[in-house]
């Protein structure tokens, strides 16, 4: 999964993986039943932390996330939204991340420097090809000579720092990379999926419906990542002192550290309860807005289809939660809920086809509203797929 999988969708790596544990049940070989890249590989307090640093919570974000430290090769990110930029560039802001791109006159000095010192790199905005200069980096041609690392990048012989990190994003949508650039770097597709962008978009609206209630998931979310790594400082510091103590009944400072533990412990788990509890009901007032999100983040993908029908139609995904926000803050108000989701719906409607159409050939606005209608018409279960196809190809069949 990690060394060929980070370049597909969520929906064909899950099919991939339910067909793999299907032929381990067929041939008799133990298996849990399903698989699960989180559950596997994935550290819970990793993944908080990555979280907090703008990751997204879906199960396709997260299984990236985990595709990225685990592989052997540097990641290349299909990035066409920018989450994965935003994401890595908080993760690695404590380690003075440098952002660059090949078109910079000076990008191979600040790599040298960048391998040299050992703090990140991110190359940004590549297109299909790779510079030649960076072929040894990619294929981590180092040469150890005793205690020293060093690499040759372009003429000059550097050493390798061990701390150094190295990170490549593009903003193509389909990219077409040739065997040999695959080959050298771990391809990881980040472009966003329906959950993620639901989950977004549904903190978007809760943040601006009702602010106090945000601020105090994101709290709880931040405070739970705390006490987590409390939680696992504590368990490490018991380990290190019952494995380096010969008698422990007699070592009073084991002994002490074991106690302070035990306090410590029971307090977090105690606080870590009632942080979960608030959580739960928190969720529960968030699900109130959720029918907004859902419609909206189907939506995005409605208009982030028109690329099929002229690459010049792309829209970013910050131009689309700038129109979502700007939709919530314009329209109706309303005391009673189902009212207000209504008023919200509509608005943002209008106005997504408002300024779309704006940067629409005129041919193409028909296709448009007709995309738009059957996106809600599916996402309301007003339409059989089976009809639609029929109607869309007449009857004449085009193969699987």
């Amino acid at each position: 999964m990690i060394a060929y999988l980070g370049a597909f969708t969520s929906i064909f790596r899950t099919d991939l993986a339910a067909n793999w544990v299907s032929m381990c049940q067929d041939k008799e070989i133990p298996n849990s039943g399903k698989f699960s890249l989180e559950r596997v590989l994935g550290n819970p307090v990793t993944i908080r932390n990555w979280g907090l640093f703008g990751l997204p919570n879906d199960a396709f974000s997260v299984e990236n996330a985990i595709i990225n430290e685990k592989a052997r090769r540097w990641p290349l990110f299909i990035d066409p939204q920018g989450q994965a930029n935003k994401w890595i560039k908080n993760m690695e802001k404590e380690q003075q991340i440098k952002v660059l791109k090949f078109t910079d006159g000076t990008y191979l000095k600040h790599l040298e420097a960048g391998i040299r010192m050992g703090y990140p790199v991110l190359i940004q905005n590549i297109g299909e090809e790779t510079d030649p200069a960076i072929e040894p980096l990619l294929q981590k041609q180092i040469v150890v000579k005793g205690n020293s690392m060093t690499i040759k990048i372009g003429d000059a012989i550097i050493e390798y720092d061990k701390k150094f990190k190295f990170y490549l994003t593009t903003k193509l949508r389909n990219p077409h990379y040739l065997p040999e650039v695959s080959t050298k770097v771990t391809i990881i597709n980040f472009m966003i999926t329906f959950e993620g962008l639901s989950d977004q978009l549904l903190g978007i609206v809760v943040e601006k419906e009702n602010p106090d209630l945000q601020t105090k998931k994101e709290q709880l979310v931040i405070e739970g990542a705390k006490n987590k790594n409390m939680l696992q400082e504590i368990e490490d510091r018991i380990l290190h002192t019952l494995q380096n103590s010969t008698d422990i009944l007699g070592d009073a400072t084991g002994i002490e550290i074991l106690q302070n533990a035990k306090v410590v412990s029971d307090d977090i788990n105690k606080k870590q309860a009632i942080a979960e509890k608030t959580e739960i009901e928190i969720d529960e007032a968030r699900t109130g807005y959720k029918p907004v999100a859902i419609r909206s983040s189907g939506l995005f993908f409605c208009i982030s289809d028109l690329a099929n029908i002229d690459p010049m139609y792309q829209y970013s995904l910050d131009f689309f939660k700038g129109l979502f926000t700007t939709a919530i803050l314009s329209s109706e108000k309303s005391d009673d809920l189902e009212e207000r989701l209504g008023f919200l719906n509509k608005e943002f409607l209008e106005s997504l086809y408002r300024n779309i159409c704006r940067s629409l050939f005129e041919k193409d606005k028909l296709i448009f509203s007709m995309l738009l209608t059957i996106k809600l018409m599916e996402m309301g279960n007003e339409v059989v797929a089976e009809e639609l196809k029929f109607f869309l190809t007449g009857g004449v069949s085009l193969g699987d």
